[in-house]
């Protein structure tokens, strides 16, 4: 089957390199994808794909209906938010805000941290945060207000990264993470890109058509997952 992005047509669609087409076919070949709605199917595939890693199947947590309305809002102009600039440079259809550069450590605050606040006082509530590198990153934004329109939280490392994301959960705001200590830049830019790549072709239903499920589970998986302890 070919990739949902190419059956797109008009000034929007994006044409896909033969090389990545057959990367795709190989991925499909070797774990079925196809129980996956399509945008928690087009974010773990993509995910995949950025890595090659086949775990990302069962490791990523999603929920449909938080990525339908991201969806929506990412293509009415929702500003994007990254932590580092590695991110930024994989988001290549849509320009983002980085504000580390302008940011500073202290006492009790990080520069990843910091600029989380810089880049909130900048785009207000609504955004889409991209957080692919510092757990602090990732923590300083449930400190705030910020009312995203998604939060894609999968800062990689062995000090935070695991308690950053769970807590990204725990907080109910709409969300992908993952439950292990892997992550990185590359994997966050991917599942945005993953939503900017599918264009709108028809409207995206609202909650109260398409039904929530009880919790957040699992991409890999039909039904709720535990969390590894």
């Amino acid at each position: 089957m070919a990739d949902p992005e190419t059956r797109v047509t008009g000034p929007e669609a994006r044409v896909v390199h033969p090389i990545e087409q057959e990367s795709f076919r190989r991925l499909r070949a070797r774990l079925d994808t196809s129980h996956f709605p399509p945008l928690t199917r087009a974010v773990v595939e993509r995910v995949i794909h950025s890595a090659a890693d086949l775990d990302y199947a069962s490791d990523l947590v999603t929920d449909e209906v938080a990525l339908e309305k991201a969806h929506r809002a990412l293509h009415d102009g929702a500003p994007v938010v990254v932590d580092v600039e590695m991110v930024a440079a994989g988001i290549t259809r849509r320009d983002t805000v980085c504000r580390l550069k302008d940011a500073v450590s202290g006492p009790g605050l990080t520069r990843s941290a910091h600029a989380i606040r810089l880049a909130y006082e900048q785009v207000g509530p609504g955004a889409l945060w991209v957080i692919g590198c510092a757990p602090t990153a990732l923590e300083e934004l449930l400190t705030l207000d910020a009312a995203p329109a998604l939060v894609i939280g999968l800062p990689v490392g062995f000090v935070g990264a695991a308690e950053s994301k769970a807590a990204l959960r725990e907080s109910g705001l709409p969300a992908v993470s993952n439950v292990s200590e892997k992550g990185g830049s590359a994997v966050a830019a991917a599942a945005l890109n993953a939503l900017l790549y599918r264009p709108v072709s028809h409207p995206v239903p609202d909650a109260e058509s398409h039904p929530a499920p009880e919790a957040e589970s699992r991409a890999g998986s039909p039904s709720k997952s535990k969390e590894k302890s």
